[in-house]
């Protein structure tokens, strides 16, 4: 018996060795996994938010101006042309002494009375409200070239004012002739073969327009 008891406990290991194993079920623990938006470094805007998808350029005067300030300080949109600077540094008002303008224009009658008689005709035109109102784009776009081209403007304009209002009168006409013959002829701008009649028309009937005025201004 004690033979036997003892092969028992030595053959118990081996055959709870061989045993098959106990089929069971694993429990999948749940997923934690999270989902990536994957963009590739693009920005992809919000269909459905109109200030999101509208380009800066479309989003009004304010915008556009806020927008090219954010790319050159100094752009030629948001700066100033600083007329007073320029008119000291060209020095146009001893200029304008000088060429005899000023006693030109008392000759023909026109001093600061008559001046200042106008105002209120302009004042009825609306001329001194438009020009509040477009200060900047008037000082940007007209300013520069009449500041800049007076050293040469104001002895020509002086001498017209000293000869009167025929002067002027004559200036128009050649300007509106000269127009006239540029629309005859077809002319074209070298190079870029535009139409001369129809843009440089755009400088020489308003010049006749002012010509012909200040003639009549001159003359009243």
């Amino acid at each position: 018996n004690m033979k036997l008891l003892l092969l028992t406990t030595l053959l118990l290991p081996l055959t709870t060795a061989f045993t098959p194993p106990t089929a069971f079920t694993a429990t999948k623990p749940p997923s934690t996994s999270t989902r990536l938006n994957e963009n590739f470094g693009l920005y992809l805007p919000n269909l459905n938010d109109t200030d999101d998808i509208t380009p800066d350029l479309l989003k009004g005067e304010a915008n556009y101006k806020q927008w090219v300030g954010s790319i050159e300080d100094d752009s030629f949109l948001n700066r100033q042309y600083d007329v007073l600077a320029r008119i000291r540094e060209l020095g146009l008002l001893g200029k304008t002494v000088d060429s005899g303008l000023l006693s030109n224009l008392e000759k023909q009658g026109v001093d600061l009375e008559t001046i200042e008689s106008l105002l209120p005709t302009l004042q009825k035109l609306k001329v001194l409200e438009i020009t509040g109102n477009n200060q900047q784009m008037l000082l940007n776009l007209l300013a520069p070239p009449l500041v800049e081209g007076a050293p040469l403007l104001i002895p020509i304009l002086s001498g017209a004012v000293g000869v009167g209002p025929i002067a002027f009168f004559g200036a128009s006409a050649g300007l509106l002739g000269l127009e006239f013959a540029l629309s005859s002829s077809g002319a074209q701008i070298p190079f870029v073969g535009l139409s001369a009649a129809f843009y440089l028309g755009l400088i020489l009937v308003p010049l006749a327009g002012v010509s012909g005025g200040l003639g009549i201004a001159l003359g009243a």
